[in-house]
């Protein structure tokens, strides 16, 4: 009968999709064998797209296996990586399936960095693959109608698929050939096809004829609603309007040639003859107007033997009344065939390349939740911390435990000594001075970091500023300044924290000034450092006494409340917990994951008696100090005091300030340098981050701007010019309708070359006239060419001799000078417009044409045309 339609595979343009996946999986997974694995699946996945999209597919099973893993890979990897033109920028450019393209551009192509896009793009050509392979099935044998009806059904059903997903996977219009119109005719058209089949399988196995025909009469039903769905929309190739309209009429035509075997069975003969009828006038009217698309000739052969064997029957035997069309009873339908719905994973060969990646979900509540444990840790860990300093500088200011240590009052305290030794063990002063001076040059490094990223989007932002102002709606992507919004946000943050860090910078500087000459005095030597303390003997009565023996327990039992901190401290930091396995519990169950409820409560449960340990530490040291600053009011009670001995305790006291400025100073440079350290790999990943998207830009903005030179080159480069109305207005004085014909662009005149006057209309010539002139002798000259030419008499008409031809209504071609395809007058007679030296001759005739489709003048004279025949010039 035919040839079934197939649809042509959309081209894709080659990326590259392991470098940019592997820059995300190194950014976000800690280096190991789990970040080399995830590499490697994303080398195999680039492989695996080269090979279903790289490389033209043959018509077979384990092309379309290959297209559908890919598939079913994109589907598995969507919720794992965050594509997007901000995040994982992977741009994908696709060609229309149907745009054959022009002289001057290629085809439309559409470019987006969408994963929904590849994807609509990818299930397109399984759906294009799919029925490919049904169309090159052998029909004679079961196998091979099964196969094509199982093939036209999934690519119904991927059509399909794209009809209802492309405008959400997009954001935009789509191409023609997967826009929603498109691919819903494509996916009506493909069921028609399988409709088909299971008519052909059902004649082929012989079922009752009434069967059959309900099934033909659905495949023709398909056939209709498919050809009027693009009967108007100039979405598909030409060929297949006239092929849809073809099988419609041929699907009905066997349709009532077997429901009227039917009516002859039940003795109908005269609704035998009325449905046998219209099957022959249907594909009478196939045959006269698509037999270069179809060939029915066995249908036909077929249906008009049944025809004329029905009616000698009728007329000898039977003589039963032949019913009108409209009286026939319609036939039945019946469809065997649906759209097979797109359920990943679509191959049954499908593994995972990603499989031990946890979905994206999962990673931004893992990292919500090491958030909270983070901010939860840090926040106990700063309360004990700021309870040991109150707790030292409580004992600073009693100066204890110096104080009950100062027994000869000329020798350095042991707890002070032991003070020096730990400073200068940590490197003193110098320690210190270099951690300062290294602070800067870190700060600067995050700065121009900071500042080269941010330069980067500001000069791309400001070119595509300039491409929307020149090409206006024609620009067709995201404006720059909105796209950068999460990186400006993220920008401006890192600013803030780089001036936060600045101050407390300062703040820093400004304590160590303030200490630096009492640190220095703690490095120096046991006997400088005795010198410099004031001799004094305050308390060496009091050796022995108990209140000095309670301020010692206390002391002791305080510093037991410090060590059981410190490890408190490590217990808390080393506290490790994997959420992965519960978050994806939840999101299995539930399809979502509730961070907040979850990671509070997981929360709750690790650390909870680590809080309770932190409070009883806290609350232990307060009634301690308590406690000391009693029994120090009592020792100082007892305790001689003098001025020698006043003197010599400040400068204790100011000692042991100075050691828990040196700690807490060098603590906090320390933790300058790696903070401004972690945030130079933060600044880096997020100038790659930066650059990333500026690259993908600039490839875009050049794909972009290729497109609209295609499409300007394709556009006419003149403007269309009106016709004359002796051109434009038929005979009759209607006005033709308009052609959607596109207008050529006007030749190149010479400008020096002169042009020969338009030709004078003929004039009127009256009867008697017209005889004399008939008569006039033949060698009678002809006027010269400067005489003016006769004035027709008022009111006078032209008989129908002496005008010119009508021209054939044909295109609409130019009329402007210089284009041969119109002029205004017919050429004169011996006239040869490719003769050399035509300009040399004694008479130069008027350069006209003949308009395109225009009966050439013939040879004798007209009757009526005032000017002589010009007689033919040698060249001299």
């Amino acid at each position: 009968m035919t040839n079934f339609i197939s649809v042509q595979l959309k081209k894709a343009s080659e990326v590259d999709l392991a470098k940019p996946l592997c820059k995300f999986i190194q950014q976000s997974y800690p280096g190991g064998d789990a970040q080399a694995e995830h590499c490697r699946a994303a080398e195999e996945l680039s492989r695996l797209r080269k090979s279903a999209l790289g490389r033209p597919l043959d018509k077979h099973e384990s092309a379309l296996e290959t297209l559908l893993r890919y598939y079913d890979q994109l589907c598995s990897i969507e919720p794992k990586f965050p594509f997007s033109e901000n995040q994982v920028c992977v741009t994908f450019t696709w060609k229309d399936a149907f745009d054959k393209g022009s002289l001057f551009g290629g085809s439309a192509k559409l470019a987006l960095a969408s994963l929904g896009y590849e994807k609509t793009c990818v299930l397109f050509n399984c759906g294009a693959l799919a029925s490919q392979i049904a169309a090159e099935q052998n029909l004679d044998n079961d196998e091979g109608l099964k196969a094509a009806a199982k093939h036209y059904q999934f690519a119904s059903g991927a059509f399909q698929h794209i009809k209802e997903t492309v405008l959400s996977a997009l954001n935009r219009e789509p191409t023609v050939d997967i826009s929603p119109d498109t691919v819903g005719t494509l996916s009506l058209i493909m069921l028609a096809q399988a409709q088909e089949v299971f008519f052909l399988k059902a004649t082929r196995d012989k079922m009752k004829d009434g069967i059959i025909a309900k099934l033909a009469n659905q495949a023709a039903d398909y056939y209709g609603d498919a050809y009027k769905q693009c009967q108007y929309k100039d979405t598909l190739p030409k060929e297949v309007f006239p092929v849809l309209a073809a099988k419609h009429c041929i699907m009905q035509a066997n349709a009532e040639y077997h429901q009227s075997i039917l009516a002859k069975q039940q003795k109908k003969f005269g609704e035998e003859i009325g449905r046998l009828q219209h099957a022959a006038d249907l594909v009478k009217t196939v045959a006269s107007r698509y037999d270069e698309y179809v060939n029915i000739k066995d249908l036909v052969d077929k249906i008009n033997r049944a025809l004329t064997a029905a009616k000698k029957d009728n007329d000898f035997i039977y003589h039963d009344r032949v019913p009108d069309l409209k009286d026939l009873e319609s036939v039945g339908k019946a469809s065997l065939v649906k759209s097979t719905p797109v359920v990943v994973p679509l191959s049954q060969k499908f593994t995972d390349l990603f499989e031990k990646m946890v979905p994206l979900q999962v990673q931004q509540s893992l990292s919500v939740y090491n958030q909270r444990k983070a901010d939860q840790v840090n926040r106990l860990i700063a309360q004990m911390r700021e309870a040991t300093n109150l707790a030292n500088g409580v004992l600073a200011s009693l100066n204890l435990p110096a104080a009950i240590e100062d027994v000869s009052g000329d020798t350095v305290p042991q707890s002070i000594l032991n003070k020096s030794k730990s400073v200068i063990e940590q490197g003193g002063i110098q320690t210190v001075d270099q951690l300062i001076k290294d602070l800067p040059e870190l700060l600067q490094r995050n700065k121009e970091i900071l500042d080269e990223s941010l330069r980067l989007l500001d000069e791309e932002e400001t070119t595509d500023n300039d491409l929307r102002t020149k090409f206006k709606e024609r620009w067709q992507r995201t404006p720059s300044n909105e796209l950068y919004k999460p990186l400006r946000t993220e920008g401006a943050n890192y600013h803030n924290i780089l001036n936060k860090a600045v101050q407390a910078d300062g703040q820093v500087k400004e304590r160590y000034q303030s200490h630096r000459d009492t640190i220095a005095l703690l490095c120096k030597p046991e006997s400088e450092l005795n010198a410099a303390i004031p001799s004094a003997n305050p308390a060496k009565t009091l050796q022995g006494n108990e209140v000095v023996n309670v301020l010692r327990t206390l002391l002791a039992n305080l510093d037991e409340v410090k060590k059981e901190r410190e490890q408190l401290e490590n217990d808390l930091k080393s506290v490790n917990f994997d959420m992965t396995s519960k978050f994806l519990t939840a999101l299995a169950q539930d399809g979502a994951i509730n961070e907040e409820a979850i990671s509070e409560a997981e929360l709750d449960r690790i650390y909870g008696s680590h809080k309770q340990k932190v409070q009883e530490s806290l609350k232990k040291q307060e009634e301690l100090l308590k406690n000391i600053q009693n029994a120090h009011q009592d020792f100082s009670k007892m305790k001689q005091s003098n001025n020698e001995s006043n003197l010599r305790e400040e400068v204790l006291k100011n000692l042991a300030v100075a050691n828990d400025n040196f700690v807490e100073l060098v603590a906090n440079l320390k933790e300058g340098t790696k903070f401004y350290n972690e945030l130079t790999e933060i600044l880096l990943k997020f100038q790659n981050k930066c650059s990333d998207i500026v690259f993908a830009r600039k490839t875009e903005r050049d794909e972009l701007l290729k497109d609209l030179q295609q499409s300007i080159a394709r556009e006419p480069s003149a403007p269309s010019i009106p016709l004359p109305t002796y051109q434009t207005t038929p005979a009759g004085g209607s006005k033709p309708a308009a052609s959607s014909t596109p207008t050529p662009a006007p030749r190149t005149m010479v400008g020096t070359k002169p042009q020969p006057p338009a030709r004078p209309p003929p004039p009127v010539i009256s009867a008697s006239s017209s005889s004399s002139s008939a008569s006039a002798p033949s060698g009678t000259a002809a006027p010269p060419p400067g005489a003016p030419a006769p004035t027709p008499a008022p009111g006078a008409t032209a008989p129908a001799g002496s005008t010119a031809p009508s021209q054939a209504q044909g295109p609409p071609y130019p009329t402007y000078p210089g284009y041969p395809g119109y002029c205004q007058m017919p050429m004169p007679m011996g006239y040869n417009p490719y003769m050399y030296g035509q300009y040399n001759l004694p008479y130069a005739p008027s350069p006209v044409y003949q308009n395109p489709g225009q009966a050439p003048y013939p040879a004798p004279q007209q009757p009526g045309y005032p000017f002589p025949q010009q007689p033919y010039y040698p060249q001299q």
